[in-house]
């Protein structure tokens, strides 16, 4: 299948998702005066993302999210050794993860509750996982201003880490607007996993009280980010939230000049909440230039590193066994 962007819209809101790492290409949100705006960072074309430019804007990435110290895990007695593509770590899948290949449209539905479905096998083997890997995401807008994401994997043959995550880079003043610092965002996590220098969680489980960390009330994303070398990339432990359906509620952003408000529910154990501190002069959508904390990104996942850590929530999934992931996007303004 070549790779292509696809259109899910309800009238209210309007989603472009390209099959190629089932990216979110733009996503068009009003505000309380009915005025849309795209708050996703991303390109106008696939071309940037083909080609490998995008600091992973708006996709799906796996098989295992985040980060794998040192590339190395060892399941069943068996050492698995994968690509080192961040320091001396494996981020994302490594340097072909789900985010850089061609997912096949395997459902699609318009309408009043449209629907997308993506599905990619990964074959064992695959950047150094073992076993084959069936995931299916389906994107699909249930209400009128709420975007909805189930994935799904199934390990068909061996034991094997899945942990999948949406990486997409949100400004809800719109994606040209300029830093987000000025954002205000809640985040029901008590606790956080700290990292080393090479930004792999240590294996402690912190407070997050009396501390920059501290977002169990809402607060700017800027007012304590100098407290935080090189800004906000860490993983949230959700305890805490209100739930619903299955779901529990992860965090919720605001941007203060439009009033437009994003109500994250998740079943994943963590969030990784990050300040797009990598981001350093990229050309987008319109000329837009992004610069670093352009966005956040709120990546809700199995905790990083998890594979080595006993003490984190397992990502591992048996032969037969399905993973499961949902994500609740709900805009207000």
């Amino acid at each position: 299948m070549a790779a292509e962007i696809f259109e899910l819209s309800n009238g209210r809101i309007t989603a472009k998702i390209a099959n190629f790492g089932a990216t979110i290409i733009s996503l068009l949100v009003p505000d309380a005066q009915g005025d849309l705006a795209d708050v996703v960072l991303g390109f106008d074309t696939l071309e940037p993302y083909l080609k490998g430019i995008s600091p992973y804007f708006g996709c799906i990435v796996g098989r295992v999210a985040n980060r794998i110290k040192n590339g190395k895990f060892t399941l069943n007695g068996v050492e698995y050794s994968l690509p080192i593509n961040n320091g001396p770590n494996c981020l994302h899948g490594g340097l072909r993860g789900f985010d850089k290949v061609v997912w096949d449209v395997v459902e699609r539905k318009d309408g009043k509750d449209p629907s997308i479905t993506f599905q990619y096998h990964s074959k064992d083997g695959e950047e150094g996982f073992p076993g084959d890997v069936v995931v299916r995401a389906t994107y699909s807008l249930p209400e009128p201003t709420t975007l909805r994401l189930d994935m799904e994997a199934i390990a068909e043959n061996k034991a094997t880490p899945i942990s999948l995550a949406q990486h997409t880079y949100w400004n809800l003043a719109g994606h040209n607007s300029g830093d987000t610092l000025g954002h205000s965002i809640q985040i029901w996590g008590k606790y956080y996993t700290p990292v080393d220098e090479n930004s792999i969680p240590t294996g402690e489980i912190v407070p997050v009280k009396d501390t920059p960390f501290d977002f169990t009330t809402l607060h700017k994303v800027g007012a304590r980010i100098n407290d935080v070398p090189g800004g906000y990339d860490h993983n949230y432990v959700l305890d805490c939230g209100d739930e619903k359906n299955g779901l529990k509620l992860a965090a919720k952003l605001k941007d203060p000049s439009t009033s437009r408000t994003l109500n994250l529910w998740t079943d994943a154990p963590g969030m990784q909440f990050y300040t797009a501190n990598y981001v350093d002069g990229i050309t987008g959508k319109g000329g837009a230039v992004y610069e670093k904390h352009s966005a956040v990104c709120l990546e809700t996942q199995g905790f990083p590193n998890a594979i080595n850590q006993p003490n984190f929530p397992s990502v591992v999934v048996q032969p037969g066994e399905k993973y499961k992931h949902t994500m609740l996007f709900e805009f207000s303004a």
